[in-house]
């Protein structure tokens, strides 16, 4: 019985142990990244359940933040689009592989995909566009045909510029031209999410921002979350988190009005974790939908794409032998969303620079690496 009652202690003091060690050093290499000139503000949330981690970290240079201050999310919004497509489809309301040009107005599919004289606008699928095969342009940073500035150049250039979604779409067909034939290529493009929350609309007879609120927002508690300019979070009245790019503030722009159904949300740590637990537990679509979306092909190395969802292997993108792995989506102004189930751990934050978003995924791997060491 001593024996017993010895191991005893010593389990829970080298867990306590353990613990306090992955905090320390987890919260020293934030910091470590904080000190960076480009870097002015940062968020992090490290969550697991079964190891007993909840590491909350918010540091800003300049102003007062916390935990609880919402940031602009930007690409990790596509998770939501998505999943709200998920949701429509678990309804009967669509099929991933219908044509899109049972949902949209002509106005919209007029011209939309002409590639070499042919037009292949009808043969794109809401599939194609989830998963961005549809070889569509993407109006904000590819190039125009005429040398003009695409729409990201365009947002510091006019920041008081309102745009539609059917003013973006109109853009991408005067400006720019398809990359490939629908279903023969990749190309990561926001004008495809633009055109699914569109579908989003028409099908639920909501505004974007109003089915999140509903089907999203409201059932997961997600109290902070909002869609940037369109709309505000049910019970959170702490101003967004500022970013950057280079030294320029970007999160007052009303010319951000651009970044709408692939990158508009608004949201703080706890609600994106919240939204991926309850994504990975089948507790806002089917397993049957959720297996579909997670239906993989290659984007670049070490990363495959699914329906508004990406899964990262950390051995190809690194040049390091592991076998982690993470499934979640990052954004242009470093924020990510990430869960690793080699470790059953969440992470999810933000650097608040668009200059940052290698160091964030960095910062992510080696979060990773220092629980895994604890083991």
């Amino acid at each position: 019985m001593k024996h017993l009652f010895l191991v005893l202690i010593y389990v829970v003091v080298f867990s306590a142990f353990a613990q306090e060690s992955i905090e320390t050093t987890i919260e020293e290499r934030f910091k470590t990244e904080l000190k960076k000139e480009n870097i002015k503000s940062g968020l992090l949330h490290v969550y697991s359940e079964s190891r007993g981690i909840d590491i909350q970290l918010a540091e800003n240079k300049e102003d007062s933040i916390s935990i609880n201050s919402p940031f602009y999310t930007a690409s990790i919004t596509k998770m939501f689009t998505a999943t709200a497509i998920g949701i429509l489809k678990d309804n009967d309301k669509l099929k991933f592989e219908d044509k899109i040009a049972q949902y949209l107005p002509d106005s919209l599919m007029n011209n939309l995909h002409v590639l070499d004289g042919k037009d292949y606008s009808k043969e794109l699928t809401i599939a194609h566009l989830l998963q961005h095969t549809s070889g569509l342009p993407d109006y904000f940073t590819d190039s125009t045909n005429d040398g003009s500035p695409n729409v990201i150049n365009q947002l510091l250039m006019n920041p008081n510029t309102s745009w539609s979604p059917e003013k973006m779409i109109q853009f991408t067909k005067d400006k720019m031209s398809p990359h490939f034939i629908p279903d023969e290529g990749y190309h990561y493009t926001d004008t495809e999410y633009v055109l699914l929350a569109l579908i989003i609309e028409n099908v639920s007879g909501l505004s974007l921002d109003e089915f999140f609120k509903q089907h999203i927002f409201k059932p997961l508690n997600m109290h902070s979350s909002y869609i940037n300019l369109k709309s505000t979070a049910i019970d959170n009245q702490l101003p967004i988190i500022k970013f950057y790019a280079s030294q320029y503030e970007l999160s007052s722009l009303k010319s951000l009005s651009a970044d709408w159904g692939g990158g508009g949300l608004v949201s703080t740590t706890h609600d994106l974790i919240s939204f991926l637990k309850a994504f990975n537990q089948d507790d806002i679509i089917n397993k049957e939908t959720r297996l579909d979306m997670q239906h993989w092909i290659n984007e670049t190395r070490g990363m495959d794409y699914g329906f508004g969802i990406r899964q990262v292997s950390i051995d190809e993108l690194t040049d390091t032998e592991t076998d982690l792995h993470i499934i979640g989506h990052s954004g242009s102004t470093a924020s990510f969303l990430w869960y690793c189930p080699q470790l059953d751990t969440y992470i999810s934050g933000t650097l608040n620079q668009l200059e940052a978003s290698k160091s964030a995924m960095i910062l992510v791997y080696e979060i990773l690496k220092i629980i895994e060491n604890i083991d």
